[in-house]
């Protein structure tokens, strides 16, 4: 019975033992099972991250999605570049193919109108949407990056370069340009622009050319001084809705210069130019008198500066440079001094008479009275502004003696002013348009009104 009990234990051993050394093998029979259901959702998880990222577009080959970008305006590609990062390189890389090439960087700068076969919007709208594109294209790359990639895009568009077209005048390539970079830029901080503007630079040698210009003789490099003025307007200054923006690229342009220089660099870009060619007229300051047209420009660009707007520069700073103005490329007449001060606002006006009071330049000053109250007769600007500006100049006078002899002093300005014209009429000096008998004839009202004016104001004042 014993034997037998045993002998049972014996084979229940056996079999014990037996299964032991088989778990191994079963262990390792169970690795080889489905995955857990962590590991599942972990897979699929993933797998619908990266399909979220092309959407359906996962499904089509890279061919049939660059067909599919055909058939969307550039302002819907803008969009879609926005989706996901894997679309917005998908896009980077059809922007540098032929056909995206071909798609986006139309070049007919030359003719007024594109070709209606698919009635495409005109080149400024298309090229503000292209800015758009990839200002959201490069989102994420930094701004060194962002130029490089742009700039490797656009080279191949030589009307884009500062003297790559050969017609400037009749082409749409400039301004094309500058609406592509304003869009592209907008919103960017200070350091961005700085930037920006260093790479124009060092791509364009502007500073080079610049300097070829405002150090030579004035129109001794008449092309070179039209393709700056067109590269800095229709590139850097003209597309720009806030004042603060235009302020800041003016500056950019103007600062790294001596004052002298700066004169000169603001006359090439805003000063007038000719019907003819678009070249700058040198003379037109110094030999005759100029209208509003020629000087709005100029006055805009002063108001521009003066503006709080502009924080590198001060009050002092803008009148220097106003003054530096007046005498380039050599003194101009008085009466376009006057016209570009009224034309300049109340503010500037008023700072630049008091400078010159300060300054012990009464009988400039003097004159300068006169030639406002000319302007404003031509121009039929109401001249009591005239009265009321020169009332303000005379309480910068610290005493009673130099206001009274600032008054005498214009009203001799007037006598000789007047003197001038008349000899100038007597003695035939006439041209076509008999000048100086109508500057004579407006001077003499001007006299009349002002007076006038300065009678009413007296006699408007309440007696003690």
């Amino acid at each position: 019975m014993i034997e037998q009990i045993y002998g049972a234990n014996r084979k229940m051993t056996s079999l014990i033992s037996t299964s032991f050394t088989l778990i191994p093998n079963q262990k390792y029979r169970r690795s080889n099972r489905r995955p857990s259901q962590a590991q599942l959702c972990s897979s699929v998880e993933t797998e619908s991250q990266h399909l979220s990222t092309l959407g359906y577009f996962k499904e089509l080959p890279l061919e049939i999605f660059y067909m599919i970008l055909e058939y969307l305006s550039v302002k819907d590609i803008s969009m879609l570049s926005m989706v996901s990062k894997t679309i917005s390189n998908h896009l980077i890389n059809y922007i540098s193919t032929p056909s995206g090439s071909r798609r986006f960087l139309l070049q007919d700068f030359h003719s007024l109108h594109l070709p209606d076969k698919r009635q495409e919007p005109s080149l400024p709208h298309h090229y503000r949407s292209l800015g758009l594109l990839f200002k959201r294209c490069t989102l994420l790359l930094p701004t060194k990056e962002r130029l490089r990639y742009i700039h490797k895009i656009l080279s191949e568009i030589s009307c884009f370069k500062l003297g790559g077209c050969s017609a400037p005048m009749q082409c749409l390539g400039l301004p094309c340009y500058g609406v592509f970079l304003q869009t592209l830029t907008a919103g960017w901080d200070e350091l961005e622009c700085h930037r920006v503007y260093n790479f124009l630079c060092e791509l364009t040698s502007l500073p080079r050319k610049v300097q070829a210009v405002v150090s030579g003789k004035p129109g001794s490099a008449r092309k070179l001084e039209l393709r700056v003025r067109l590269f800095c307007r229709s590139v850097l200054l003209d597309h720009w809705a806030n004042r603060s923006d235009s302020a800041f690229w003016l500056t950019r342009l103007l600062k790294p210069w001596p004052i002298v220089n700066q004169a000169r660099l603001l006359y090439i870009i805003f000063g007038p130019v000719s019907s003819l060619d678009g070249q700058v007229v040198w003379p037109k300051m110094t030999e005759g008198t100029a209208d509003e047209t020629s000087l709005k420009g100029l006055a805009d660009a002063i108001k521009l500066l003066y503006d709080i707007e502009a924080k590198e520069w001060t009050a002092d700073d803008v009148i220097s440079l106003l003054d530096e103005l007046s005498v380039v490329p050599h003194e101009w007449l008085l009466e376009n001094n006057a016209r570009l001060l009224i034309l300049s606002g109340n503010s500037i006006c008023f700072t630049f008479m008091a400078s010159k009071a300060v300054n012990g330049r009464a009988i400039e000053l003097a004159r300068l009275v006169v030639f406002l109250a000319l302007v404003c007769e031509k121009d039929l600007y109401c001249m009591d502004w005239a009265v009321q500006m020169m009332q303000k100049v005379c309480k910068v006078f610290s005493s009673a003696v130099e206001r009274n002899s600032f008054l005498q002093n214009v009203e001799n300005a007037f006598a000789r002013v007047i003197m001038d014209m008349l000899q100038s009429v007597m003695s035939g000096e006439r041209d076509e348009e008999d000048s100086s008998f109508l500057n004579l004839f407006h001077l003499v009202n001007a006299q009349a009104n002002f007076h006038k004016e300065i009678l009413y104001l007296t006699m408007s004042c309440p007696t003690a």
